[in-house]
């Protein structure tokens, strides 16, 4: 937990530097295609660092992983056999995705809604459409609707309650650094099981 606590005080510090927006950029990109850790870890921090750039910061986000979740979307479509089955198997989801094959084709739409707005691996879902061929314009579509709701309601919510969240995030910061990663690792379980 100290780790994780100075990486988010680091962060704090760090939001305003001029090159943190192009930090929290490249997060959300490689979140989206193959990165496990999801860039709200930086977001939250860089709010409330500086709640005035809330919804520049969610624009940063949405937009970096909109784009991230594109190069996703072509990991799966073009270079499955080599790139995407390496990032499958990294996170052990090999075997989980062909299973996941009549799911994806009867609900695709709303597992990108999902994937984009919850803390559900959004790298498997863009990995996926491409793979099943997803129409990528209704993909782009989607991903910019789930990643931009969760974005910029954790945007909203620290605007409006800055000081309460980052007060509570003090007082419960390791509780909360427990919570996260049980469901981060309960999301990979859950897709191990699929």
């Amino acid at each position: 937990m100290k780790i994780l606590r100075k990486l988010y005080d680091w962060t704090l510090n760090k939001a305003n530097h001029p090159k943190a927006p192009w930090f929290l950029s490249f997060i959300s990109f490689i979140e989206s295609s193959f990165f496990p850790i999801p860039p709200d870890i930086i977001l939250i921090p860089m709010i409330i660092a500086n709640r005035f750039k809330a919804w520049w910061y969610a624009l940063i986000c949405t937009a970096s992983s909109v784009i991230g979740g594109i190069a996703g979307y072509c990991i799966g479509s073009f270079f499955y056999s080599t790139i995407g089955i390496m990032i499958l198997k990294y996170y052990s989801l090999g075997d989980q995705f062909t299973n996941f094959e009549s799911l994806y084709n009867e609900n695709g739409i709303w597992i990108v809604l999902g994937a984009g707005f919850t803390p559900f691996p959004f790298k498997f879902i863009t990995i996926a459409s491409g793979f099943f061929h997803l129409n990528i314009y209704l993909f782009i579509i989607v991903a910019l609707i789930g990643r931009g709701s969760r974005f910029y309601l954790i945007a909203f919510l620290l605007r409006i309650f800055g000081n309460w969240i980052k007060n509570f995030i003090d007082k419960y910061f390791n509780l909360l650094a427990i919570l996260f990663f049980i469901l981060l690792i309960g999301s990979f379980i859950f897709l191990k099981y699929l």
